[in-house]
């Protein structure tokens, strides 16, 4: 069966499912495999459960009528993504970056939904699985699609855009996450690039935050939108208020750091014609989950937790941020920044120098990487479980509190012990 005809199965009710455990009625199931897990087993399982055909790639399995044999699950996942693409002809926007991907997708998606009907990437499903999945989601009543991109190599957001074909893009910044698979800054900063790449080739349009150097000069020779001028930062205690045209926005975002994925989606609804009512509604609405930059109110004590991700970058300008509240008694709980490489000593060492330096009243350092760092005035444990067991009972009251590690840690437990 050729791609033609699988649209044509697909079109009829605009549904891909990969997990037999949410199979929608109707829909078609693709049997993707992985390390530890094979998708063809599953196929009848799927048809059983409602899926109108079960994509496959081991003739094994090819025993029913509603069976589609291909040569590979994956590959046909995202040659019917892109055939989909192509048949929407709708504006299509994709952004990627080293922090602030997911934060700025749903800010994005809250201010141009209030004029268009949207579709976005759920959380942060923006792997070569998850981005056709979500253009797979989007139907012929979508008028907008947003769709996030991940990587953490070379070559990756390339390959995503071949699928996506954005017209639009946008990169938050060029920060030290994924030094392992990048190598360096350098590499990160070509590899995020490969957006713009694309755009320059194919007549898309870059927003560009005309304040970040990297930015402007990665997007020569492109067709630009500027913004950030025309967008004032007020402050950041500890909610983000901006002002943009007759409007002063107060956000539900903590920390100067997410200024900047305030502006982009202000820019880009503000491109699109939101209106300046709508835009502030919108963000003035947004509230972060997952995780994410929540504010949390325990006891008589205020908790910042933003334990969903974490890299040298992240986690400097939560320090700084952090530093910079009017609150007395702040106390932070750091973990383990992953997938740094060979830089990952350094890296560790920098941020504990950093986090000690600020005078914060207690430091407590989680993971095994910072437990090789070297300082002074800080609570230092080579796994959570040490940490759990030497703290059970944390006697910490009338504070403000930072949590901050990357997903892996799961510092979201430390809630459990305040």
């Amino acid at each position: 069966m050729d791609i033609n005809q699988l649209y044509q199965l697909y079109s009829q009710i605009y549904l891909a499912d990969t997990d037999t455990r949410k199979i929608r009625k109707g829909s078609i199931y693709f049997a993707l495999k992985g390390d530890n897990f094979n998708g063809n087993k599953f196929a009848i399982d799927a048809l059983e459960k409602g899926a109108n055909y079960a994509v496959i790639d081991e003739e094994a399995y090819n025993t029913l009528p509603n069976t589609i044999l291909v040569t590979n699950v994956l590959e046909t996942l995202q040659q019917l993504a892109n055939f989909h693409r192509k048949q929407l002809n709708i504006p299509i926007i994709s952004l990627t970056g080293s922090n602030g991907k997911t934060t700025t997708k749903e800010l994005i998606n809250s201010v141009l939904s209030k004029k268009f009907k949207t579709t976005a990437t759920i959380g942060n499903l923006n792997n070569h699985i998850g981005v056709p999945l979500t253009l797979l989601s989007m139907t012929s009543e979508t008028e907008i699609g947003i769709v996030e991109m991940g990587a953490n190599h070379l070559k990756e957001i390339e390959f995503l855009c071949n699928i996506v074909e954005p017209n639009f893009g946008y990169i938050t910044n060029f920060g030290k996450a994924h030094l392992e698979g990048f190598g360096s800054v350098e590499g990160i900063i070509e590899g995020k690039s490969e957006l713009y790449h694309f755009l320059r080739n194919n007549n898309g349009i870059a927003f560009i935050n005309e304040d970040d150097e990297i930015q402007v000069k990665q997007s020569k020779n492109i067709q630009t939108i500027l913004f950030n001028n025309s967008i004032q930062f007020i402050e950041a205690n500890p909610f983000v208020k901006v002002k943009f045209k007759s409007s002063t926005i107060e956000s539900q975002l903590i920390g100067k750091y997410n200024f900047n994925n305030i502006a982009a989606a202000i820019a880009i609804g503000n491109y699109f014609k939101v209106s300046e009512d709508a835009i502030k509604l919108a963000i003035e609405n947004y509230i972060p989950t997952n995780n994410r930059s929540q504010i949390i109110k325990k006891g008589s004590s205020k908790i910042i937790l933003d334990a969903y991700n974490a890299n040298p970058s992240s986690m400097e300008a939560a320090l700084e941020n952090f530093n910079q509240l009017k609150n007395s008694n702040k106390i932070i709980f750091l973990g383990d920044m992953f997938e740094l490489g060979n830089d990952s000593a350094k890296e560790h060492q920098h941020i504990a120098e950093l986090a000690t330096s600020y005078k914060f009243q207690q430091v407590y350092l989680i993971g095994k990487a910072f437990s090789t760092t070297r300082v002074k005035n800080a609570f230092i444990y080579d796994s959570f479980e040490a940490f759990e067991t030497s703290n059970k009972n944390l006697k910490i009251y009338n504070s403000t509190i930072l949590i901050k590690g990357s997903r892996g840690m799961a510092l979201e437990r430390i809630l459990d012990l305040l």
